[in-house]
C-alpha cells in the first residue's frame, strides 16, 4: 500500500491533535523501550566475561549501516518524543493558565507531574554517556577495542557510577509513567484494568533501571573486574 499526499497530509493533521500527540508518544516511547531492552540485554553480557562482551561490541560493530540505520531510527523517534511531549506540556499550560486553588492527584503520580523534568534530565544523560562509551570523548583513558576494560574503568571511579545509578533511577520514574500512559493509549484505560497498569508499570520500569543500575554496582563490589 503506498501512501499519496493527501494520505500524509492526513496522518500530519491528525498528528497534531491532542489524540495524535498521545499516539506519537506511544509510538516513539515504545521504539525507546525496545531499544533499552535490547541495550540492556546486551550490557548484561558482561557478567559472561570480557570474551563475550567484546564479540557482542564487535557484532553490533560490524552490522555498518544496519547499526546506523537504527541509530538514525532511534534519533528520530526521540526528537519526536521531546517535541511532542513538549507540545502537550506547553498545551496544557495554555489551557489552564492560573494554577488550581486546591489540587487532588487522583489518577496521577509523582513519576506524572515530573515527566518534563526527568524526560530531559535522561536526555542530557544519554548524551553525556554517548561521549563516553561511543565517541570515546570523556572519562578515563580508553581502547578502541576493548569494551568490557572500558566499562569496568569508568565504573570504578565512584562519581561516574553515581551519576549513572542517579540517572538510571531517573529513567526508571519516567518509565514507570511511560508505560503506564501507554497502556492506556492503546486501549487499557478501562478502570477494569487499572489494577494491571499498577502492576505492570512499575514491575517493567524497576526491573530495566535495576538492570541497569546492577553494572557499575558489580563493579564498585569487585564482582566485575
Amino acid at each position: 500500500m503506498q501512501l499519496t499526499v493527501k494520505d500524509m497530509t492526513r496522518i500530519f493533521s491528525f498528528s497534531r491533535t491532542n489524540v495524535g500527540s498521545k499516539v506519537v508518544l506511544a509510538a516513539t516511547g515504545a521504539v525507546i523501550f525496545l531499544f533499552l531492552i535490547g541495550h540492556m540485554l546486551g550490557n548484561l553480557q558482561i557478567f559472561e566475561g570480557p570474551e563475550r562482551l567484546n564479540a557482542y561490541a564487535a557484532l553490533l560493530k560490524s552490522t555498518g549501516k544496519l547499526l546506523w540505520g537504527a541509530r538514525i531510527m532511534l534519533l528520530v523517534a526521540v526528537t519526536l518524543h521531546i517535541v511532542t511531549a513538549a507540545k502537550v506540556t506547553l498545551a496544557n499550560w495554555r489551557a489552564r493558565p492560573v494554577g488550581y486553588t486546591c489540587k487532588k492527584n487522583i489518577e496521577t503520580s509523582y513519576a506524572a507531574r515530573t515527566m518534563i523534568i526527568t524526560g530531559p534530565l535522561v536526555f542530557l544523560y544519554v548524551a553525556y554517556h554517548l561521549m563516553m562509551f561511543t565517541l570515546l570523548k570523556t572519562g578515563p583513558e580508553y581502547s578502541e577495542t576493548d569494551v568490557y576494560a572500558n566499562v569496568v574503568a569508568a565504573f570504578k571511579m565512584p562519581v561516574i557510577s553515581g551519576v549513572y545509578i542517579v540517572a538510571m533511577l531517573i529513567l526508571g520514574a519516567h518509565l514507570y509513567h511511560g508505560i503506564w500512559s501507554m497502556l492506556q493509549t492503546v486501549g487499557i484505560g478501562n478502570s477494569r484494568y487499572r489494577r494491571l497498569r499498577r502492576t505492570v508499570a512499575p514491575a517493567v520500569a524497576i526491573v530495566i533501571a535495576a538492570g541497569y543500575i546492577a553494572i557499575p554496582v558489580a563493579v564498585l563490589a569487585g564482582i566485575v573486574k
